[in-house]
């Protein structure tokens, strides 16, 4: 066989979609298993739906997510342009759909708007235009009148009535449709634009294209694909057609799911390459279960035939603990230079920042879990005085009050407010009270943070705010707790 050739043919239409992302990995995923090219390719011929600064995305994107193509619009492999709009002004495409018109395999349709509603018909619920053939018949005289007239035209695809198509994907097996479902679908449209289908089919042809790989909603096309390729005499390549992906009511992502794009999910405090991770496991399952990888180790474990048939769905519990699972094993200075905004933005009081990134580095699944493990440094919440009660450590909120007003004299008399140093200090008072170290580490982290559950211990908490905050908060929390005897 010849060498591999996939391609990833997004169109500049906005953010990368999540299944987008999943096709390019993927297709990117195969070429390089077999040692093989990766092709970027950008298909600008809908320009109804073209949006501005959206290719600079599909370059952002590829480039953040390692996936680097070998040929594309900056990187000449020979087989360009690899812009469909300039395809298009070098007349590649109806170049190659008046070669089917000469071979019978296409013909000019000059019916208007007003005809083809004619010929709308329900199907399954849904109005469509099955094309009648009607000027498949038309006599050579008439068909170069109405071109040298200039009357608009399209030039659609010449499918047979009897007889069937078959077509095969290495996922879903063999397809085999009846011709007379397959609709004479248009290649060349009234602007002189070419379809998807039509361009998609020629360009990969001619760009050495080995394996195709799409979603599955593309499906139902295959078969006109096939078509084209044997009216051309071409081979065909290789078909795998991705699974949907749906959300966790098995419905279809949506924008409104807030995590259909890549953007959506970087701003939400994922990291690149977990992403990467999590959408190759999107319909694709190792042999081994194995679920952390680089992008390297996916692209040599990476077989597309265990490719599942099934939806896959996108589960943010599972993105959320592999993305903790990144960022434990994350570079300190890295994970600090993206947590500092989230701890700034949360802390205005001068605090040690990389003390408060090391305590949560272990803790958290996204960044933005760190201002709500963090934001009683600045200021304590209001919280319950339950929060005192803690069965295993025997403490309640009186026996938290004697404690709270045993420490205050020795924390005015500590002159080193470092951790380690509060740690003796108040170990060695439990220890001469008779009291266990969380007894007495219990409310004074309460006390300090208000809350259940902190990223630290007592004496981190203490240090990080230092002494006059310590002081105050432990006197504030005495007074509401003698408040309450009242």
């Amino acid at each position: 066989m010849s060498k591999v050739r996939t391609r990833f043919a997004p169109s500049p239409t906005g953010r990368m979609h999540v299944g987008n992302l999943r096709t390019a990995l993927y297709a990117y995923l195969i070429a390089k298993h077999e040692g093989g090219d990766f092709i970027l390719r950008i298909e600008d011929t809908d320009q109804e739906r073209y949006v501005e600064g959206a290719v600079e995305i599909i370059y952002h994107t590829l480039q953040e997510t390692g996936l680097i193509h070998d040929e594309g619009p900056d990187k000449d492999g020979g087989t360009g342009p690899y812009v469909q709009s300039e395809r298009q002004e070098k007349g590649i495409y109806l170049e190659y759909a008046k070669k089917l018109i000469e071979k019978g395999e296409a013909y000019y349709c000059f019916c208007d708007k007003e005809r083809l509603e004619s010929l709308k018909q329900d199907v399954a619920g849904k109005e469509i235009v099955m094309y009648d053939k009607h000027c498949l018949h038309l006599p050579k005289e008439e068909i170069e009148a109405n071109l040298a007239a200039g009357k608009p035209y399209v030039i659609r695809q010449n499918i047979p009535r009897e007889g069937t198509t078959k077509f095969e994907d290495e996922i879903y097996g063999v397809i085999e449709v009846p011709n007379a479902e397959l609709d004479d679908m248009i290649l060349i449209k009234s602007d002189g634009f070419p379809t998807y289908n039509f361009a998609n089919v020629v360009d990969d042809h001619l760009m050495g294209i080995t394996h195709v790989v799409r979603g599955n909603e593309y499906l139902s096309s295959a078969p006109k694909y096939n078509r084209l390729y044997e009216a051309f005499g071409w081979e065909v390549p290789i078909y795998v057609h991705c699974p949907l992906i749906t959300n966790e009511k098995h419905q279809k992502l949506s924008k409104r799911s807030g995590h259909s794009s890549y953007e959506d999910l970087i701003e939400q405090g994922f990291v690149t390459e977990a992403v990467v991770n999590y959408v190759a496991l999107l319909g694709w399952c190792p042999q081994d279960n194995k679920e952390i990888f680089s992008l390297k180790e996916l692209a040599e474990a990476f077989e597309y035939r265990n490719m599942s048939k099934s939806p896959a769905v996108f589960d943010m519990v599972k993105l959320k603990w592999m993305n903790g699972e990144y960022i434990k094993a994350m570079n300190f200075d890295k994970f600090y230079e993206r947590a500092l905004p989230f701890i700034r933005e949360t802390i205005h009081r001068e605090v040690d920042d990389k003390k408060i990134a090391q305590m949560v580095k272990t803790r958290i699944e996204v960044f933005q879990d760190i201002p709500a493990m963090i934001n009683f440094f600045e200021k304590v919440p209001d919280y319950d005085l339950s929060m005192y009660t803690h069965k295993k450590m025997k403490t309640n909120a009186e026996t938290s009050l004697g404690v709270l007003k045993d420490v205050i004299p020795l924390l005015e008399a500590q002159e080193d407010f470092g951790n380690d140093a509060l740690f003796e200090m108040l170990s060695a008072y439990a220890k001469d009270k008779g009291y266990k170290t969380g007894y007495v580490m219990w409310p004074i982290r309460t006390a300090a943070s208000g809350k259940q559950t902190t990223p630290a211990g007592a004496t981190e908490i203490l240090e990080i705010i230092g002494k006059e905050e310590s002081l105050g908060r432990i006197r504030r929390a005495i007074e509401k707790l003698e408040g309450a005897r009242e």
